[in-house]
């Protein structure tokens, strides 16, 4: 079940949880064996081994929904740790060393033969609480808070460094795959996924490696149609320009994957790409045309598929 970006929304009815800057994960336990599955579906369960963790908790058949998150020296999830763990499918001893990663569950979706997506959240909050998942700092089940003003705990989250909160009703059920009403989530960075297009090559002290990444996403009125958003060239690590490089030769395609034109500048010295890598970038607003302003890259999001990744119509809001 997905939220919708927006607002914080106020009044009882609603419980807020903090959003933890991870990767989404459904792991499904039974006796000694433990499956995890990203939001697209795919077995990421060798890539993770520190959720063995939770054999050691409960013997029970469970099905659980959760963040998975590395952390900072400050204790807060850091999105560009993770990267170091995100595209590696058997981690050795000294990765899982340097870059231990952290399983918050959330939700509760089946517990021994009972299915409980039906159920109402409060009734599925109580039931993961009642099964004491917590083995710090390996896995946690935070608190979910209630009978409090959401715009309060947005300042806590600002004044801790994270990413933002969610808020949920109470009387929700679990919809898989649906994006809800039901679930707001009010994100302190404004943050897009993207589908690379192509890239340039850089200058100065980047001459031979990567200099920008082109960027699209689909358009709503026209379902499969990229749309050209921007170009990113901040925010890379050294590391990471060489992944993407080595990634990205291999996709070169002879014209372009946009639907839109790309700006002569950019287009004159493009490297055009396959789209189907799927990054995600830091920005400050869209402009009117629907063009990102100022992004940063934060990194790749192999828990992404191109195309869920979509921008308005000409003429509509920006997102």
């Amino acid at each position: 079940m997905l939220a919708v970006p927006g607002g914080v929304p106020e009044g009882e009815q609603w419980a807020y949880e903090w959003k933890w800057d991870g990767v989404r994960a459904v792991v499904g336990l039974a006796g000694d064996e433990v499956r995890a599955h990203s939001r697209t579906l795919r077995e990421i369960t060798a890539s993770y081994p520190e959720l063995r963790a939770l054999t050691t908790l409960t013997r029970r058949r469970l099905l659980l929904d959760g963040e998975i998150v590395a952390l900072d020296e400050r204790g807060r999830p850091d999105f560009a740790r993770l990267q170091s763990r995100m595209h590696v499918h058997r981690p050795a001893a000294r990765l899982l060393r340097d870059v231990p990663v952290c399983y918050y569950v959330f939700d509760l979706l089946v517990a021994g033969d009972e299915e409980l997506l039906s159920l109402p959240y409060h009734r599925r909050r109580s039931r993961l609480a009642d099964l004491g998942l917590t083995a710090p700092p390996t896995v946690r089940t935070p608190d979910h808070h209630t009978r409090v003003a959401g715009s309060d705990l947005l300042d806590v989250a600002a004044d801790h460094g994270l990413e933002g909160i969610v808020a949920k009703r109470l009387d929700s059920r679990y919809r898989p795959g649906a994006r809800s009403r039901d679930w707001v989530k009010t994100p302190l960075r404004t943050t897009q996924e993207v589908v690379v297009g192509g890239w340039v090559a850089g200058e100065g002290r980047r001459t031979g490696t990567l200099g920008a990444l082109l960027l699209g996403a689909h358009r709503t009125d026209e379902p499969g149609a990229l749309a050209y958003v921007g170009h990113v060239g901040t925010g890379f690590t050294e590391s990471a320009l060489a992944d993407l490089l080595t990634r990205l030769r291999p996709l070169a395609r002879p014209s372009s994957p946009f639907a839109t034109p790309v700006p002569r500048d950019r287009a004159r010295h493009a490297h055009w790409v396959e789209p189907v890598l799927v990054g995600e970038v830091e920005h400050r607003q869209w402009t009117a045309e629907n063009r990102l302003r100022h992004p940063s890259w934060r990194g790749l999001r192999p828990d992404r598929e191109p195309g869920e990744i979509t921008v308005p119509a000409p003429g509509d809001p920006p997102p």
